[in-house]
């Protein structure tokens, strides 16, 4: 047997575009699982991670996102923007990394939102719930989506998308349970609880994210569909709340925002574009993800686990401010 038939070939790298929480968790685990790694911003200026290459590009560019994929087999679209530009620039992102990875020849896994769903009056959303959102953002989403799909049905790529409910975990910040409760709780200081706190609630552990969208990137027999990435069942806001009291050990002081409206990270810019979404918080938000554990075998982290491994995140990030 020839040497060349018995030298393993490297493997492809996965692109990971993005860097926020999401993108950096899935980065990790990507390398965790084995696969080399390109984590694309527009600045590559981030910490350091083992086993990760850096890259930067803008890629709601044409040109941006064709150098952002370099020789990827897998390309992971994690990119966001502030809330106030999604409606102009998340179209446009898609249009350059849809392009790249058709001329590439790459899989596409997408980082999904609810949103598309819209307001369900509190039923359970699995992926067969109808696409009913009437906001400008919900509505962007959704017609994002179905290009998305368009597209794998064509056959000019193929694509997967993962939706997750609202993030939670080590590294989240800008969420309704990152920032804006887990400090609070930890130095005595003021937790936002946001609409009616008794309701059901999901929350997604930001490593379920990873996990889910890295296994949809080296499945693709679950291509051309949204899945619901690994999701805990929902319970209330109150009853979050109740688990971090008990880690913390001290009682919560929340302040619970009835209407939107300026609060610690969420300034007033923020909640003017959040308006449209403050439903999430006046209506029950419960997310399935039975079909994802059931085609993969990837189940959600229990959210005592959750709540125990982000405030020790948390205590880390105070003490180096």
């Amino acid at each position: 047997m020839s040497a060349a038939a018995t030298t393993p070939q490297p493997r492809a790298p996965h692109a990971v575009l993005g860097s926020g929480p999401a993108g950096t968790a899935l980065a990790r685990e990507l390398v965790r699982r084995g696969h080399p790694v390109r984590l694309v911003d527009r600045k590559a200026d981030g910490p350091a991670i083992e086993g990760v290459e850096r890259f930067a590009a803008d890629v709601s560019t044409a040109d941006g996102a064709r150098a952002a994929l370099g020789d990827a087999a897998v390309v992971y679209h994690c990119v966001n923007v502030a809330y106030h530009l999604q409606v102009e620039v998340m179209p446009r992102v898609q249009d350059a990394v849809l392009a790249a990875v058709e001329a590439r020849g790459a899989r596409l896994v997408v980082l999904d939102t609810l949103y598309p769903y819209g307001e369900t009056g509190g039923a359970v959303m699995t992926e067969d719930s109808p696409w009913q959102a009437t906001g400008r953002k919900g509505r962007m989403r959704a017609e994002l989506d179905e290009r998305y799909l368009a597209a794998h049905r064509a056959g000019r790529a193929r694509v997967v998308l993962g939706r997750s409910a609202d993030f939670v975990g080590p590294g989240v910040l800008n969420s309704s349970l990152g920032a804006a409760v887990f400090p609070g709780a930890l130095t005595g200081g003021e937790v936002v609880g946001m609409g009616d706190l008794d309701l059901l609630h999901s929350y997604t552990d930001i490593r379920d994210v990873a996990a889910g969208l890295a296994t949809l990137g080296e499945r693709p027999e679950g291509d051309g569909r949204v899945w619901h990435l690994p999701t805990a069942p929902a319970v209330s806001t109150r009853e979050i709340h109740t688990m971090i009291e008990k880690r913390v050990g001290r009682p919560l002081n929340v302040v619970v925002l009835a209407e939107p409206r300026p609060f610690g990270p969420f300034d007033e810019r923020f909640m003017a574009e959040y308006a449209e979404m403050f439903y999430q918080h006046t209506e029950a938000q419960i997310v399935d993800s039975t079909a994802f554990a059931q085609a993969f075998g990837t189940v959600p982290t229990p959210l005592a686990d959750t709540v125990d491994a982000t405030v020790v995140w948390y205590e880390g990030w105070l003490a180096n401010r």
